[in-house]
């Protein structure tokens, strides 16, 4: 099966104008915000998620059935699937709290299921020109930047996944030395997502979220590719 555009409105004056988007999880509140950003700028946009493809990442084996479905090359691949709470395992407080199975889901979800979507860059991704590639992570994954504790599984996971990102910018640098694959902060977003744990935190809505999004992604260049960005485009450490 080839690209499967959400919708394309031709822009000649937008910079991002007829580049080809694909957003794995665009059925999420993050997701659908930033294809309805990319698709109002002019880009083609292609979707995938669980709803629409099957992509489930406590089945790893669907990650590659739904990747098989497209055809690149993409010029911005963002990778805007994840999960604060699984099965109702919600974020812990204590460490007296963690289970095997609620961690081993987080992994799996926030983790895992990114660095499977990487094996395939390669392949979605051009060789010689520009291209960026976003996968959604937390500030709370930064261990630097980790001052008040909780949330061990989440936070651990989103730390795992922003090495693999670290790991495989270095790899991908040496095939596709135009691409730039970071770790990206969206930044509290009220979204189904995130409802239960908005009420102490300052919130932007989807839409706001994916244009100052969008905005980071486009600045980026190779020089970028490996590190860890907030949703205004601003370093976050490690």
């Amino acid at each position: 099966m080839g690209q499967q555009p959400l919708d394309c409105r031709v822009c000649p004056s937008s910079s991002i104008c007829m580049k080809n988007v694909l957003i794995i999880g665009h059925t999420g509140g993050i997701g659908r915000a930033l294809a309805d950003h990319y698709t109002a700028q002019g880009a083609q946009v292609t979707g995938i998620s669980r709803t629409t493809h099957g992509l489930d990442y406590l089945n790893p084996a669907s990650v590659d059935a739904a990747i098989a479905q497209i055809e690149g090359p993409f010029d911005r691949v963002i990778v805007a699937s994840g999960a604060l709470e699984i099965d109702g395992y919600a974020p812990e407080k204590t460490i007296q709290a963690v289970t095997a199975q609620g961690m081993a889901d987080q992994f799996a979800v926030n983790a895992i299921g990114p660095a499977l979507i990487l094996k395939h860059i390669k392949r979605l991704c051009p060789r010689r020109t520009p291209a960026v590639v976003a996968v959604l992570s937390a500030r709370v994954g930064s261990i630097g930047d980790n001052n008040i504790g909780g949330w061990i599984s989440y936070r651990a996971a989103k730390a795992a996944v922003n090495q693999i990102i670290r790991t495989s910018a270095i790899e991908l640098g040496r095939t596709h030395p135009e691409l730039a694959l970071i770790a990206l902060h969206p930044g509290t977003v009220a979204t189904k997502f995130s409802a239960n744990y908005t009420a102490r935190y300052p919130t932007q809505t989807p839409k706001n979220a994916a244009q100052h999004m969008a905005q980071a992604i486009e600045a980026m260049t190779p020089k970028n590719s490996g590190q860890f960005f907030d949703w205004a485009g601003k370093s976050i450490e490690w």
